[in-house]
């Protein structure tokens, strides 16, 4: 298939910043005419390292369902209302297929949610979001509205809970350094940049950052984080970057 990346707008890059999704669960979600909820947890792909859906606690709107929300679909992240703008429509997200039934989310599933909202697929590409780095509202062409009949089953397994990933214990080459608190990221493409890591004892306990990159894999199965690095390149790499914002 012919990639048409020159379809997507390019973002700026300059004004996007780190969120951190521990402090983003929680945070209301306001639709384009009301409030719909909050954030409850976070879908992330584990093997492109970027989030695919935001689940919404519909709260007393849509009592005892959860809804996927894309973001494709968001909006302004407003940090002193503490709110995520969600450009839909209520009837939109009410009448959008519900995930009761597709626990956990299936390819399946998202062929029938990203048809509901004619959305590009994210599978129909070799970028972080299909065609293009950034998560852009493109009506999806032929050739992507085939890709998007091929569920590719295999794929099922890489989104995983960012709340169940938190706390778990990272071991690095050399033996465990801590746990998982909380993702970093990027805000205009929602890749995730950074894991958030309170270290143990042997570094004080600090909270420090490893890149996604130096992550070899998440065993579900072990319920660990392991990384590529040393106990010393961790260190290093923090000393480092705390000597830059003492610098500045």
């Amino acid at each position: 298939m012919t990639r048409r990346t020159q379809e997507y707008p390019t973002v700026p890059t300059a004004d996007w910043h780190l969120q951190n999704t521990k402090e983003l669960r929680g945070n209301k979600l306001a639709a384009l005419d009301g409030d719909i909820g909050h954030i409850r947890d976070f879908y992330f792909d584990d093997n492109i390292w970027v989030i695919r859906y935001a689940i919404a606690d519909t709260g007393s709107w849509l009592p005892g369902r959860l809804v996927l929300l894309s973001p494709h679909a968001f909006g302004k992240l407003d940090q002193d209302e503490k709110t995520l703008h969600i450009n839909l429509r209520k009837i939109q997200i009410q009448d959008s297929p519900p995930i009761e039934s597709h626990k956990p989310v299936s390819r399946q599933y998202e062929v029938e949610y990203y048809r509901y909202y004619g959305w590009p697929a994210y599978w129909a590409g070799d970028a972080m979001w299909g065609m293009g780095g950034f998560p852009v509202l493109v009506p999806p062409a032929k050739g992507e509205i085939e890709a998007q009949r091929i569920y590719y089953h295999r794929d099922d397994k890489h989104l995983q809970s960012t709340e169940e990933v938190t706390g778990y214990p990272i071991e690095a080459a050399d033996g465990l350094i801590g746990h998982v608190t909380g993702f970093l990221v990027d805000d205009r493409s929602w890749a995730v940049r950074e894991l958030v890591v309170e270290t143990g004892h042997w570094y004080a306990g600090k909270e420090i950052r490893i890149a996604t990159d130096k992550v070899n894999r998440i065993s579900y199965q072990e319920a660990r984080v392991h990384v590529s690095l040393t106990k010393a390149d961790i260190q290093k790499t923090a000393e480092h970057e705390l000597a830059k914002v003492s610098a500045g």
